[in-house]
């Protein structure tokens, strides 16, 4: 089947563990696509829908029970176990192959193995790397078509060479107890098994573009973050781009398709998507580090999703979408999700199948519902997203959801010090009756997750990377959640945003003057524009900018007891920047 003798020889051995009925391998067609579309609408997996309203769209409902990605059944399989680190499950490379081989052995009897050739960025790019995935899922092969670049040219791209990573994926019988993500960084393979859920089962997505990559990163010496990249264009014409992580629930992807506010806009200022997720980063003959999004679709959270939240977003669901655990419009053939509007259908399907009615009570969309969608789709797709060389970027942005403790900005005093704002990354639950402060949840660079080895020799990398960058960009800390005695936020955030992010550019080009404080740089008040903001002036701004030293004493305290689950493996650079915090707060 392949002139690659390694690719062959793999598949070969994945076909006599899962013993399918039928292989097909996907060519990246449009009339092999057609058919699997026409073949999962046939047998109720995909439902067609209104082909007026959302030209190419479809709806798919996994099973109740598989809704989400499941981080206690995702697992790191390093060789030794010290290498996945405290903050990652781990189990051991010859156990998993030989738990996970009895689950696949014959999971694809009496059904087709689809062979996935993927690029995870533009075809040929030096950022780019490729996967293969078999997968006995038409939903799998219909979403890697979207969110990555598939088919023949990358078999092509791909050549006799080794350089690949390996995915294995199989539905088997959707058993939660036996539900596995596995991730074997040395073997540069994934295996995935009883699962449907996007999440779990595109494997390009946090699998490879995070996890393994992520390995591969550290190694080769680049970067793999759980990153938005977004481009602000002046006037002029002239285009600075910023890389952003947040963790989940803080506002990425309407963040990445910002759409500035009127005293930007009508000057002339654009805001363009690069991505909305991940970044992948390398350092430029320039000295520079420049960045491209891997991926090729976005793989949205529908609930909340509206035209006030997030247009830009919306509208790139308008064609050529994948639907999952929406609610269905029976009497238009469209859907609908909590949040979208205030107009919920009267004649309704719910995400699990059954008839609905918004009185119920009772969700129409699965909280984690999902679109995917393509980028090409959104309006504000930045010009270079297929630029090979990627974006050069001026400022990394870190973030978090903080009632109190974190101002509206700040910046870092240097490389080292910008790791460790990174790595002290956390958001907060609050208690919305009571207004008391919840839960701190460390969430360092967003990367928690999805770093393929230990966290430790994940913050080394950073630092050492840092010595390399000759012209490395400011690292900055935002966060848009300050809230007032009554749980109100101060800062009205979405396009307002970009208000921050024009004080982060001047920084960075050396136009904005700063004030120092113990925890970095802060903006002068007068220098955030206030402009057209009706319930924000220069008091609000004083107020976003304070800094409680007894929150953040407190704050040091949680960050040494967050550090001492690394132990030696904590680069003693982060200890000397948590020491110095301490020094200057007291």
């Amino acid at each position: 089947m392949f002139k690659n003798t390694n690719l062959e020889n793999w598949v070969n051995e994945m076909i006599t563990l899962t013993n399918p009925q039928k292989v097909v391998l996907i060519d990246g067609s449009e009339s092999q696509l057609d058919e699997l579309r026409r073949e999962t609408v046939a047998s109720g997996e995909l439902l067609k829908l209104n082909e007026e309203k959302l030209p190419g769209c479809y709806l798919h409902r996994t099973a109740k029970n598989d809704v989400a990605r499941v981080e206690h059944r995702t697992f790191i399989c390093s060789r030794n176990k010290e290498d996945a680190g405290p903050t990652n499950n781990w189990m051991d490379p010859a156990e998993a192959y030989q738990k996970l081989g009895k689950l696949f052995k014959g999971s694809m009897a009496s059904k087709t193995m689809y062979i996935i050739p993927y690029s995870m960025g533009a075809i040929g790019s030096q950022f780019s790397k490729i996967g293969v995935e078999l997968t006995d899922s038409i939903y799998v092969v219909l979403n890697m078509n979207i969110m990555t670049r598939i088919g023949q040219k990358v078999l092509d791209q791909l050549g006799d060479s080794n350089d690949f990573v390996r995915g294995l994926h199989s539905k088997a019988q959707l058993d939660e107890e036996n539900r596995f993500i596995c991730h074997f960084p040395e073997d540069n393979t994934i295996w995935s098994v009883n699962s449907g859920y996007g999440g779990n089962v595109l494997l390009g997505k946090k699998c490879f573009a995070l996890r393994i990559a992520s390995y591969l990163g550290k190694n080769e010496g680049w970067f793999a973050e759980h990153m938005l990249i977004l481009g602000i264009e002046n006037p002029k014409g002239e285009v600075k781009y910023i890389c952003a992580a947040f963790p989940s629930a803080c506002g990425k992807t309407n963040l990445a398709m910002l759409i500035p506010p009127e005293i930007y806009g009508k000057k002339g200022y654009k805001v363009w998507c690069v991505g909305d997720d991940i970044a992948w980063l390398r350092i430029g003959e320039d000295g520079r580090l420049w960045a491209v999004n891997p991926e090729n679709g976005f793989f949205g959270v529908a609930p909340g999703t509206n035209v006030k939240s997030n247009p830009n977003a919306l509208e790139a669901t308008k064609k050529d979408t994948i639907f999952t655990n929406v609610a269905y419009n029976v009497d238009d053939g469209t859907v609908w999700w909590e949040g979208l509007d205030k107009n919920p259908p009267k004649n309704a399907i719910d995400w699990t199948g059954e008839k609905w009615d918004a009185a119920s009570g009772v969700k129409g969309a699965h909280p984690n519902s999902r679109f995917t969608a393509p980028s090409r789709n959104c309006p504000c797709l930045s010009p270079e997203f297929e630029n090979p060389k990627g974006v050069p970027i001026s400022a990394i942005v870190f973030g978090g959801r903080r009632a109190k403790t974190a101002p509206l900005v700040y910046q870092s005093f240097d490389w080292d010090h910008g790791v460790f704002v990174g790595s002290i990354m956390a958001s907060e639950t609050t208690a919305a009756a009571s207004g008391k402060v919840g839960v701190v949840r460390r969430d360092p660079m967003a990367m928690l997750p999805f770093c393929g080895y230990h966290m430790g020799d994940y913050f080394a990398h950073w630092i050492e990377m840092g010595k390399k960058i000759a012209n490395p960009p400011k690292i900055f800390n935002v966060n848009w959640f300050r809230t007032d005695d009554d749980g109100n936020f101060v800062w009205p955030g979405y396009g307002d945003n970009m208000r921050v992010l024009m004080w982060i550019l001047d920084r960075c080009e050396g136009k904005a003057e700063a004030v120092e404080t113990p925890i970095g740089y802060e903006p002068k008040p007068e220098d955030i524009e206030l402009g057209g903001l009706d319930d924000v002036n220069l008091d609000t701004i004083k107020n976003l900018l304070e800094i409680d030293p007894s929150l953040w004493k407190s704050e040091a305290e949680g960050i040494r007891e967050f550090y001492s689950k690394f132990g030696d493996k904590l680069p003693k650079e982060l200890l000397k920047e948590l020491d110095g915090l301490e020094k200057r707060l007291s």
